[in-house]
């Protein structure tokens, strides 16, 4: 933007300090700053809206041709089906549905399978524990809180009765 290299911030520092002060100069920077800010962010949002409206204009085109590109295979698929329909009239014109019908072409269609219920319980069969096996080893069967547990296991103290 600027051709400012060091030397020229340097004598424009310089002449600000005498002009401005001293006292003033913090002020001065700080509102030249936020001035500054301002117009960076304002250039900006000028350069996206700009951008913006660029891709606008980029997708509005692409729509264009994706619609006409869509008119146009529609229009070859009608055709193409108006051909078709005229050469299916032509070739079946000269068959009479008396003399086939549509059952001597197709093989016969075997009946559909029956429904069979699964036996009851089938996994719990195939994947239960026996309960001996369960004694043996340890295993819970039934769900008991843990003081429960401690109280069912702890040991008899007798008392002493002192007289």
């Amino acid at each position: 933007m600027f051709d400012l290299d060091f030397s020229k911030i340097a004598v424009v520092s310089a002449v600000a300090l005498v002009v401005i002060g001293p006292e003033r100069l913090p002020g001065v920077a700080r509102t030249v700053g936020t001035l500054i800010g301002k117009a960076k962010r304002y250039v900006a949002d000028v350069k996206s809206e700009v951008n913006r409206s660029m891709e606008l204009d980029e997708l509005k085109k692409m729509k264009e041709t994706m619609e006409t590109a869509a008119r146009d295979v529609e229009q070859s698929v009608h055709t193409a089906s108006s051909d078709f329909e005229k050469e299916w009239a032509e070739t079946t014109a000269g068959i009479s549905s008396d003399t086939y019908t549509q059952a001597a072409f197709l093989p016969p269609v075997p009946p559909a399978p029956q429904y069979q219920h699964p036996k009851k319980k089938w996994r719990l069969k195939r994947g239960s524990t026996p309960h001996w096996y369960k004694v043996q080893n340890g295993v819970r069967t039934k769900a008991q809180s843990g003081a429960a547990r401690v109280a069912r296991f702890r040991p008899v103290v007798k008392r002493s009765v002192d007289v």
